[in-house]
């Protein structure tokens, strides 16, 4: 990243300014999205227009696509920022780099005493390390509605994540209706853990969530997690069991204990509906299978379904995500692992990267943010540790495995299990600060990581958190702003 602040100098937004695109529908939505947040910060009014030309015009934030020779690093999602005090110039090669200038120029934005706000003149070049830049989060075992989801959202945007992975199914409950298979959703959402309440999606709500999420520059991944965690299946579809009969509600937090049947022949037919609807009601390119915690099963019967499941993915012309476990089984070059429990025997991911897949990295120990940050945090697990905020920033993707080589690192994603998590004020309280930790893991090089920056930088978002609602975490580690 380049950063040149040049003192003396700011630019200020009041009634004025202004956000100026090409008039083209995919940079119309980018620009009222920067008025929109500019606005929201600032509290006021912030127009958008159309123009071609407008380069002496002041009192603009211009957003341009720029040319393939434009002076940019390379890949996705690069852009350069240029605030004067007349105007800001923001250049991108695609609109997730427009969206990321934007970004950038709101947290930059200050108030001065006479209460307007501004941002320094500066010059900025920047780019994403990491081409997957993700959070998981469990819907699952707690539902969470679409509005809080959008919530989320928002602030992973804030903090230029691009993946929103959905872990859709458990034991616990069942959040999405797939049209082939309706009893999914009509018997088993209603169920969380503790005996909470549950929820679904609707198809239009999840079309709603991946449109929200695309115009923020944020793909939606949804998870189907077979062949275990699929209670909330077997007690839908009582002919995945072996004796016929739909299992009983769960509402616990064990893991392990539920699982398909390869040999039955209700399954995989089951599997490719399933699937086979996902993939046609998401217009991101991945679909995640699941793959994790299945032990109480043969080996042999666990490498048929994991690859059941993933053919009918490829068919469905979308790429395939598992959790680590389906490294052990036969895989397609481009599968993505998503690695989690550092704990295990290494060779598997060696040799998956050396047959073509990609490691997602979401260590539990690092990257798990539903672990409680100390013994005395009121939610969280502790299976993983606890994790405090420098815990979530002091590792690096490339090094957590020996032999696999850094280009075969996709990217880093963040997780939050929800077994103690029952809504949107929970999760808050234990993705803040640590999210923003994750996000600078996941776009910085090591060797422009600092703690020392990094942890005075997070202490003025404090005041950010504050403002919109959020609960946080005030880390010991910090020296927050009084």
């Amino acid at each position: 990243m380049l950063c040149e602040v040049r003192t003396g100098t700011v630019f200020t937004v009041g009634e004025a300014t202004t956000v100026v695109v090409d008039p083209r529908p995919d940079l119309i939505a980018i620009g009222v999205l920067g008025a929109d947040l500019l606005g929201r910060v600032t509290g006021q009014q912030v127009e958008v227009r159309y123009s071609d030309d407008d380069r002496e015009v002041r009192d603009v934030v211009r957003l341009r696509l720029a040319p393939e020779d434009a002076a940019l690093p390379g890949g996705g999602g690069a852009y350069r920022l240029d605030v004067s005090g007349r105007r800001v110039d923001i250049t991108a090669r695609d609109t997730a780099g427009l969206t990321h200038a934007v970004v950038t120029l709101r947290q930059t934005m200050r108030q001065d005493e006479r209460g307007r706000w501004y941002a320094p003149a500066m010059h900025v070049v920047d780019a994403p390390r990491f081409a997957w830049r993700g959070l998981s989060l469990d819907v699952a075992r707690h539902f969470l509605p679409v509005d809080a989801v959008k919530v989320v959202i928002g602030l992973m945007a804030h903090y230029k994540l691009n993946v929103l992975h959905l872990h859709l199914t458990d034991d616990q409950g069942w959040r999405l209706h797939v049209p082939s298979r309706p009893h999914l959703a009509r018997a088993s959402s209603s169920t969380s853990v503790g005996g909470d309440p549950g929820g679904h999606y609707t198809p239009s709500d999840y079309a709603d969530l991946v449109q929200y999420a695309a115009a923020r520059g944020i793909t939606v991944v949804p998870e189907i997690d077979v062949p275990g965690h699929v209670n909330a299946a077997t007690h839908a579809y009582g002919e995945l069991n072996p004796d016929g009969e739909p299992t009983d509600e769960y509402t616990g937090i064990e893991v392990g204990f539920s699982r398909l049947h390869a040999d039955l022949p209700a399954t995989e037919p089951f599997l490719e509906a399933v699937f086979g609807d996902v993939a046609a009601m998401t217009p991101g390119e991945y679909v995640h299978i699941g793959g994790d915690e299945v032990l109480t099963m043969e080996h042999d019967e666990y490498a048929r379904l994991v690859g059941a499941a993933a053919r009918t993915v490829r068919a469905a012309g979308k790429k395939v995500v598992g959790w680590q476990e389906i490294a052990t089984t036969p895989l397609e070059p481009g599968t993505v692992v998503q690695y989690w429990d550092t704990r295990v025997d290494p060779q598997p991911f060696v040799d998956a990267a050396g047959a073509g897949a990609l490691l997602l990295m979401s260590p539990g120990s690092k990257a798990y943010l539903d672990m409680k940050y100390d013994a005395t945090t009121e939610l969280g697990l502790e299976w993983a540790g606890h994790i405090e905020l420098r815990d979530a920033y002091d590792w690096e993707p490339t090094t957590l495995i020996d032999g696999v080589p850094p280009a075969a690192v996709i990217g880093v994603e963040a997780a939050v299990w929800t077994e103690t998590i029952r809504d949107l004020e929970d999760l808050t309280a234990m993705l803040l600060p640590r999210l923003a930790a994750v996000a600078e893991v996941a776009w910085t090089e090591p060797e422009d990581r600092d703690w020392d920056d990094f942890s005075a930088r997070v202490a003025q978002h404090g005041a950010f958190w504050e403002r919109v609602g959020f609960r946080w975490y005030r880390s010991p580690q910090v020296t927050w702003p009084v």
